[in-house]
């Protein structure tokens, strides 16, 4: 199956790249009422993006100290729940692996272990496009929270026109933007090997019966049609009345005779009845030096 090749290694790319992020913001503050006062700061964050917890100290330009400076946010339950889901998409991508390899007969054993597959399988799909989903969202939250025109808002000596901030180096997004794409990825993946995993379980073997067993019947009753047609043109039957029927090929007055004769025996026989049609059974009609054949003859009785 495409997820025994494909999920392990989807799966790891998708909670490294978050898991493992590291990005590094750095300003600088320029006082106007100190020269040289170039005061570079360094912002650090990372996964689980508690943001909230990350501070740093800015000058205070009116006076010789320095204050604490948090970040705002925290989004850390959607970052943990990504890597979660993704942690476990790996390792139960291996299990699998593992017994279809090595436990193929105790996997098949009473539909137990396709049908449980097929859970586990739909859980992981809603879980990969629910932790996705939420994981874009906040990392665009992240991307705002950290962008340096806000940092600088929520440094006091910035708020000021005369002093000069700006920043000299901004985080690198490639890498997280990479896990959100791996995320997504996931959810096609997982989501397409439903359907392989359906076909194992018995639910589709049962759906699959009846066309076949329709298919089946269909075909044995064209069988018993054909094999009655061919018996009843390749077998004569000679022990049905004392005429005999002449060949298909031989001119429709001979056999218009033939039916009338038929017809006049049958009224001799019978003293009244209603006309009747009926299909009889094959009659066979010999003539002299001519091969015999048959085909069904439909009588008709006549008041």
């Amino acid at each position: 199956m495409c997820m025994v090749i494909f999920a392990p290694i989807f799966a790891i790319c998708a909670f490294a790249t978050c898991g493992g992020y590291y990005g590094h913001l750095q300003v600088k503050v320029d006082c106007a009422a100190r020269r040289h006062n170039n005061v570079s700061i360094n912002i650090d964050f990372g996964y689980p993006f508690r943001l909230q917890q990350v501070y740093f100290k800015a000058p205070l330009c009116e006076a010789k100290r320095e204050e604490i400076v948090f970040l705002n946010g925290d989004f850390s339950a959607a970052a943990q729940f990504f890597v979660t889901v993704g942690v476990l998409a790996f390792l139960y991508s291996l299990l699998a692996t593992i017994v279809y390899v090595f436990y193929q007969n105790k996997y098949l054993k009473n539909n137990r272990g396709p049908l449980v597959d097929f859970l586990v399988t739909v859980t992981f799909s809603l879980t990969w496009l629910l932790s996705s989903c939420c994981w874009a969202k906040s990392l665009t939250e992240i991307k705002t929270a950290t962008n340096p025109t806000e940092v600088l808002l929520l440094i006091s000596a910035c708020r000021e026109k005369e002093n000069r901030c700006a920043a000299t180096q901004e985080p690198f997004w490639s890498r997280l933007n990479t896990s959100a794409v791996f995320g997504f990825v996931n959810v096609i993946l997982w989501s397409g090997n439903i359907w392989f995993v359906f076909k194992e379980t018995g639910w589709y073997k049962t759906g699959q019966r009846y066309p076949s067993r329709t298919s089946s019947r269909k075909r044995s009753s064209e069988m018993r049609e054909r094999l009655y047609s061919e018996s009843s043109f390749d077998q004569p039957d000679d022990n049905f009345g004392p005429f005999r029927q002449d060949s298909f090929t031989e001119p429709r007055g001979d056999f218009d005779k033939q039916v009338q004769r038929q017809a006049s025996i049958n009224q001799s026989q019978v003293s009244f009845s209603l006309p009747e049609t009926y299909l009889g059974k094959s009659v066979v009609y010999e003539r002299e030096n001519k091969i015999a054949s048959q085909g069904p003859v439909i009588f008709v009785n006549e008041m």
